[in-house]
């Protein structure tokens, strides 16, 4: 049952949220050692908020528009008496969440109940959610691949059906990766949008944090919810509460399709997913992300740099207890030259003007979200164009550069891969890219494509 559904039968007192919960933990129990998904259980914390909104329904009071739905978070978000572990073995050592972080707090206020802790990449530092300390998250898709990264476990706990809404972060691509590779809906809102306080950060001048569902109406709901000013986020930009509503309407909407960059790196099986979405819309423009390439180099070097930064006094002194993956990548962000950090946030400033003067022209842009489908497990190594190249820094050749300057994007998985002809069956989704706080136009065009029947969170078919 999606999350609109089930709120509106807990507030109406036909189920009962204490119920629900124990049917989420006994399937949590039997069914989550074929994803990995969860790294902790909150069942003590989800028991007592679900009969706290069932003694609201009880007195005649609105729980919430999230009456009784569970969900589960990341584990770099804070929960009270949990502690944050960022997917990492050094963070065991630290003391538990004295609170909840804001977003958390958002939805406990909405009568959500809380379940648990998500795997992902160490410190967000990944794609695929091959964890070295917390094993690698499955695809329910084909539980022999990758779930997308690095919140991988966000994806494959909604994707799975475990609960209906997650929340996850992005970088340069950790909500929109694991929406395409896992066939579900996400959504990285404008930088500065949601507040991040009580979120682990990894490269603070990227990073948002934003909701995964398998349905539409209940990503709507989960960003509605999430929206609040939080004074004690400094990047927050508050312009007050921008609720989205479902409403396929497009008309006045200029909506075009990205070449250049995002036409090439991947399989077919990316651009006809853009396809298929531009034939359903209509759209037959075309045009150019100046200097995306550019964009993402500069993505790279800066998200080294500024994680190797946070992350300086226990590559000095613990290095042996990270990921050797992690440090090893962190060790090279803390040794590159100023200049070439310096000149990248130059390329990263002008390359964002050039990208703005396109919304002059456009209000949406289609890109494939993912190059290819899901990689298997354990793979190093994909052909692409005649070339054997890297999996996991590639996995985010479309995603990087709109993540370097703070995008609103919706991930929109296409209904039928199989159909499309994506290997296996497996799911891939597209990018519906907007201006800074143009989210509501967003939802349109994915209201859109959903009734055109185009995008969907594809069945389980294993």
């Amino acid at each position: 049952m999606s999350a609109v559904a089930l709120a509106a039968e807990i507030r109406a007192g036909r189920r009962r949220a204490a119920d629900v919960v124990e049917e989420r933990l006994a399937d949590i129990a039997a069914r989550d050692g074929q994803f990995n998904a969860f790294t902790e259980v909150t069942a003590a914390r989800a028991r007592t908020e679900a009969a706290a909104v069932d003694a609201k329904v009880a007195a005649g009071q609105d729980p919430g528009p999230m009456a009784g739905v569970p969900v589960a978070v990341k584990n770099l978000f804070d929960l009270e008496g949990i502690t944050t572990l960022a997917g990492s073995k050094i963070e065991r050592d630290s003391p538990p969440a004295t609170r909840d972080a804001f977003l958390v707090r958002q939805m406990s206020a909405a009568g959500a109940v809380m379940l648990g802790a998500l795997n992902m990449d160490e410190y967000a530092y990944g794609f695929t959610t091959e964890n070295a300390h917390y094993g690698a998250c499955h695809n329910p898709h084909d539980l022999t691949r990758v779930a997308g990264g690095s919140s991988g476990g966000s994806a494959a706990a909604v994707a799975g059906g475990l609960v209906p809404v997650t929340l996850g972060s992005d970088t340069n691509g950790s909500i929109r990766v694991p929406s395409s590779l896992c066939g579900i809906w996400g959504i990285k809102p404008t930088y500065g949008r949601l507040s991040r306080h009580g979120g682990y950060l990894f490269a603070a001048s990227f990073d948002h944090l934003g909701p995964f569902a398998r349905e539409l109406a209940d990503l709507a709901l989960a960003y509605n919810v999430l929206q609040g000013e939080d004074l004690e986020d400094p990047a927050q930009c508050w312009h007050g509460m921008a609720p989205v509503r479902l409403e396929a309407e497009i008309g006045g909407l200029r909506i075009a399709v990205a070449d250049d960059h995002f036409t090439r790196g991947g399989h077919a099986e990316g651009y006809a997913a853009v396809a298929a979405v531009a034939r359903a819309l209509g759209a037959t423009r075309r045009v150019t992300i100046p200097d995306a390439a550019l964009g993402r180099a500069a993505a790279f070097l800066i998200t080294m740099a500024e994680g190797a930064n946070l992350h300086m006094p226990d590559l000095r002194t613990r290095p042996d207890d990270f990921d050797f993956a992690t440090r090893d990548r962190f060790l090279a962000g803390a040794l590159l030259p100023a200049h070439w950090v310096q000149q990248a946030q130059r390329v990263r400033a002008a390359y964002r003007a050039k990208v703005l003067r396109l919304f002059d022209d456009v209000d949406v842009i289609l890109a494939p979200a993912t190059p290819f489908v899901a990689p298997l497990i354990g793979q190093e190594m994909i052909e692409v164009e005649g070339q054997s190249i890297p999996v996991r820094p590639n996995l985010g050749v479309y995603t990087q550069p709109i993540s370097c300057i703070g995008l609103p994007v919706i991930a929109a998985p296409i209904a039928d891969p199989v159909g499309l002809g994506t290997p296996g069956g497996m799911p891939i989704g597209v990018q519906l890219i907007g201006a800074p706080w143009a989210e509501e136009k967003l939802f349109r065009v994915a209201a859109a494509l959903e009734k055109l029947g185009v995008c969907a969170a594809p069945p389980i078919r294993t």
